[in-house]
């Protein structure tokens, strides 16, 4: 197991290389800038935009600049005062260096577009914000998901089947551009008992949560019905009831943790983008989430938004990925990386 980590790791920073390359040239070959506006501004002012974000560079070392302040850690004296060109995401003191030293390590660089502020700290007000949206909607997917699909294969073709997979469809064909503006219509506006937008206690949570755990709670039913179906039907689960184990034991025991393999595989990326942040959700609810960040940094060009909202993804996705990977072999016995 721990070559096999060690070697996913290893792919883990190819792939995040190859996706920081590809992103950084796409923004470049996109018609217009961040500083070209409606009105326009003048070509001096423009120069000296670029010259002061280094964006007059060649591109290559454009990228080698950017990502050197990413990867690349850094361990600053007591005298160092953050700035907008360095604002490190991971601070850790590190007093062996030295009193009042500390090693840094992520900086994403300045907003082009919002004066006065870092891509770190946009990321370090957002992110909490659709970490927890994001949390509480994949519980909502789970605790609705996994049992109705379960109580859905052991009633096959049972009204009570039936009836499950009906929802399940209906979960997963209204999208939540669709079921949030109505879930607020009608607990927001029309009942009154909850708030329609903004963020605080859990109040706030219920309604965005629900609109985006919903539909894949929809998912995971499907999944977890159709894979427990399979299960039930294998010799290893009449050999248990053969030897008189109780039809709760059965099912708990040997056939729910053997299917849920499938369910585990889409959770890893199902979780990666609910947890940083879904725009259409957070724009909806007034939610200011990452999401919003994200497909707003698109629109104003802005560079290091960009890139910093791609990679940080991109990085769930793959250690995601890993978990899952992991998760099979605590699943299943029968599999092994070794």
């Amino acid at each position: 197991m721990g070559r096999f980590i060690a070697r996913r790791i290893l792919w883990m920073l190819v792939v995040l290389f190859a996706i920081s390359v590809v992103t950084f040239a796409l923004m470049r070959l996109v018609p217009g800038g961040p500083f070209n506006t409606e009105r326009g501004i003048p070509e001096a002012v423009k120069r000296n935009l670029e010259r002061r974000y280094n964006m007059d560079a060649p591109i290559v070392v454009q990228y080698l600049d950017y990502m050197g302040g990413l990867v690349i850690p850094r361990v600053t004296d007591p005298e160092w005062k953050q700035s907008q060109q360095e604002h490190y995401l991971i601070n850790i003191e590190t007093p062996f260096f030295g009193a009042g030293t500390a090693l840094r390590w992520m900086n994403f660089g300045p907003s082009l577009n919002s004066p006065n502020r870092t891509v770190t700290s946009i990321i370090e007000d957002s992110l909490p914000i659709s970490f927890e949206l994001g949390a509480a909607a994949l519980i909502i997917a789970l605790m609705i998901g996994i049992p109705v699909g379960t109580i859905a294969a052991l009633r096959q073709n049972t009204i009570v089947d039936y009836m499950s997979m009906a929802i399940a469809v209906t979960g997963v064909s209204i999208p939540s551009i669709v079921s949030a503006p109505l879930l607020k219509y009608i607990f927001a506006v029309q009942l009154k008992v909850l708030p329609p937008n903004g963020w605080g206690g859990i109040e706030y949570v219920i309604l965005p949560a629900f609109a985006l755990g919903f539909i894949q709670s929809a998912l995971i039913a499907r999944l977890t019905r159709a894979s427990l179906l399979q299960v039930l039907r294998e010799d290893y689960i009449r050999t248990a009831r053969a030897k008189g184990l109780s039809e709760r034991v059965v099912i708990s025991i040997h056939a729910l943790k053997n299917s849920l393999i499938p369910v585990v595989t889409v959770i890893g990326p199902l979780a990666a983008a609910l947890l940083t942040g879904t725009f259409v959700v957070e724009t909806i609810f007034g939610i200011p989430g990452l999401g919003r960040s994200f497909v707003a940094s698109i629109g104003n060009r802005d560079y290091p938004l960009i890139m910093g909202t791609v990679l940080l993804f991109a990085s769930f996705v793959v250690i995601g990925n890993l978990l899952v990977d992991i998760a099979y072999a605590a699943l299943d016995p029968r599999i092994r990386y070794d």
